[in-house]
């Protein structure tokens, strides 16, 4: 009995032991088998969103991806809208200005301060007027869709699929490439660009101005305006003809001889719609041109900077990265744009000699910028390129 029971002690042995290895082995092979397609998997779910270049400004870019086509397709769509409501805006403060604040002044004012207000406010409508209709009607200027060896470019255009030349860059808002694009303005249901950039600029730096104007003139004429409507809305809560009764000799309402049991009448001056019209229309004026000359001067004044800079908005935010970047290994960025600021400047607004400050700056002018937006090695550097 005890040979057979060590020869089934032995067997037993064996069989835990191949039972064991079988079950470890297939694990192991089962593991082996589950490994490949999980690292494919892997490999392809990384493939969708890491490369060389990736950091976290582009995961940022992918996640607000929905937001800025939501902003694209609302700015496409209520572009005209926009529009109409800066001409309706500009045209009620116009409409106040001639026929409530015009006969003010002539009755009121000087001679002087009269042709002063009549000549500064027509010559600010006339530019207003003129460097928006051709901020939005004048193309910004795209490049060429096939491929000319004539004209150098510096990348390539993805979406449209062509060659960009330097300062190019693509507008999702109107689907194509501008040259110099400095931004989509939705107020001008434009993109900004090489060719109607001073136009822009020159719209903004006149409204602010026309807005301040009217701010700073009718700051007297709001206070009465507010003041007014204020005094007649208190007077309008009470009752004409209050019956006094002996208790008003408590509290020093009326007098005390014989006046006491009595009805006083209170006589209001007199106030018609058209004068409440008139104080309201002022108000609103004032709010308004006050509101439009503190964001519209930011934004003015912001374009001024870049312009000095001899840059575009776009551009600023890669002048900035490329600073950064060059500035880790010990370098110094130069603008290759920028060739100082009075140059920059003038090659803007296309001052060529002295009198062009007052043809082409102080008065309406529709002459073409400098070069066609394609090339940009035909400004002298830094020097003067012209002696104004």
């Amino acid at each position: 009995m005890r040979p057979c029971s060590t020869v089934m002690h032995l067997l037993l042995r064996c069989m835990r032991r191949c039972c064991r290895h079988s079950h470890r082995h297939s694990r192991s092979r089962m593991a082996r088998r589950l490994r490949q397609p999980v690292n494919y998997i892997r490999l392809i779910f990384k493939s969708l969103y890491f490369n060389s270049l990736t950091n976290s400004e582009v995961l940022l870019d992918c996640i607000l991806e929905p937001v800025f086509w939501m902003v694209e397709v609302v700015t496409r769509w209520f572009g005209m809208v926009f529009v109409f409501l800066v001409v309706a805006l500009t045209s009620s403060v116009v409409f106040i200005g001639y026929f409530c604040l015009l006969p003010l002044v002539l009755q009121t004012y000087s001679p002087g301060w009269m042709i002063w207000h009549i000549c500064y406010g027509h010559w600010n409508l006339v530019m207003i007027v003129f460097h928006y209709y051709k901020a939005t009607k004048t193309p910004p200027g795209y490049p060429p869709k096939t491929k000319n060896n004539d004209v150098p470019f510096v990348s390539f255009c993805k979406k449209c699929v062509i060659p960009k030349p330097a300062r190019s860059h693509h507008c999702g808002i109107c689907k194509t490439c501008i040259l110099k694009m400095d931004h989509h303005c939705p107020w001008l249901n434009n993109c900004v660009g090489h060719y109607n950039h001073r136009y822009f600029f020159s719209f903004c730096l006149c409204l602010t101005l026309g807005c301040m104007y009217c701010s700073i003139s009718g700051h007297s004429l709001f206070i009465d305006a507010y003041n007014a409507i204020d005094q007649f809305r208190h007077l309008e809560a009470e009752k004409q003809g209050v019956p006094v009764t002996g208790i008003g000799l408590l509290i020093g309402i009326v007098p005390s001889e014989g006046m006491a049991g009595k009805v006083v009448q209170v006589s209001q001056p007199p106030y018609t719609y058209k004068d409440r019209m008139f104080h309201k229309s002022v108000m609103y004026m004032w709010v308004l041109t006050s509101t439009v000359a503190v964001t519209l001067g930011a934004l003015t004044l912001w374009h001024a900077v870049l312009i000095t800079c001899g840059e575009t908005s776009i551009e600023r935010h890669i002048n900035n990265k490329e600073a950064k970047r060059l500035a880790k290994r010990g370098k110094v960025y130069r603008n290759p744009f920028n060739y100082g600021k009075l140059n920059n400047w003038k090659v803007f607004f296309g001052v060529e000699k002295r009198s062009h400050w007052l043809t082409r700056v102080l008065l309406p002018s529709g002459h073409s910028p400098y070069g066609d937006g394609l090339t940009w090695d035909i400004y002298p550097l830094k020097k003067d390129m012209m002696q104004v």
